[in-house]
């Protein structure tokens, strides 16, 4: 990662409350064609979230800690705050003096930008302010938001204008929380009604959904240069699993994410 900050733009979307059951299955199935071209011999890898909801597992991915392989470790981390003693930080690690990557890739020189998803980042109050106050510049809508049924459109095309607007050499690190998955999701599966709920089957839908649309996030990152992308969900959720519903809860569907991260090289 030394070698790829300073010269490459940065990507980090979150597949926020993705199941890595869910993404796996559909992943297989060839359901996610534009996502499954990137990702290394087309399969998700299997991760433990750092948090088991938005707000926990975002400090900790800002902080450097990103989705942890699951099996036994350790596992050496791309990004690091400058710690003593961190047994997950070697020579190929980033390491930043700041208090979190964000600003650490700041004073690197990047114009780091967020376009949020989820409550979490909608600046509607001093919790809201937290995540996307990190950043040099934030976005976020209602259309941005869960209840949005084209939030994913919405979110990439503020994100292609952000890109469009940046001189031709200023480093960028895009942060993009993609809300479709979280709940309610019901709307992206044809049939489905507000009655009748959120279902795993849905949450599966509204990641087809962002699969549709992803393509035009990812061939903006890789318009001016070389983009380092990583891809992954933040949490999973549940949908009755042994009796359990929603997130913020010790369960494997939650605990468990779908990861990637993979170079996108220049558009021709």
């Amino acid at each position: 990662m030394n070698e790829v900050v300073g010269r490459d733009d940065l990507l980090l979307l979150t597949l926020d409350t993705l199941r890595h059951d869910v993404a796996a299955e559909l992943a297989a199935a060839g359901r996610l064609p534009n996502l499954a071209r990137h990702l290394p011999g087309g399969v998700w890898e299997e991760r433990h979230a750092p948090g088991s909801f938005t707000y926990a597992s975002h400090q900790a991915m800002f902080a450097g800690f990103l989705p942890t392989p699951a099996r036994p470790g350790p596992h050496p981390r791309l990004f690091a705050a400058r710690f003593a003693g961190s047994e997950t930080t070697e020579g190929r690690t980033y390491v930043f003096d700041t208090p979190d990557l964000v600003s650490g890739l700041a004073a690197a020189g990047y114009r780091t930008v967020c376009v949020g998803g989820v409550g979490f980042f909608n600046k509607r109050g001093a919790l809201g302010d937290v995540l996307p106050g990190m950043f040099q510049e934030s976005h976020w809508e209602p259309e941005f938001g869960v209840a949005a049924p084209n939030s994913f459109e919405a979110q990439v095309e503020r994100a292609e204008q952000i890109v469009a607007a940046l001189p031709a050499g200023q480093r960028l690190f895009l942060f993009v929380n993609a809300s479709a998955m979280h709940q309610p999701n019901w709307f992206h599966l044809p049939g489905a009604t507000a009655g009748a709920g959120d279902t795993r089957a849905s949450h599966a839908a509204a990641l087809e959904y962002v699969d549709r649309h992803v393509g035009r996030l990812l061939d903006a990152m890789s318009s001016r240069r070389r983009c380092f992308a990583i891809v992954c969900s933040d949490h999973g959720t549940t949908y009755g699993d042994d009796g359990y519903t929603g997130h913020r809860l010790a369960h494997r569907a939650v605990w468990t994410v779908p990861y990637a991260h993979f170079f996108l090289e220049p558009s021709a």
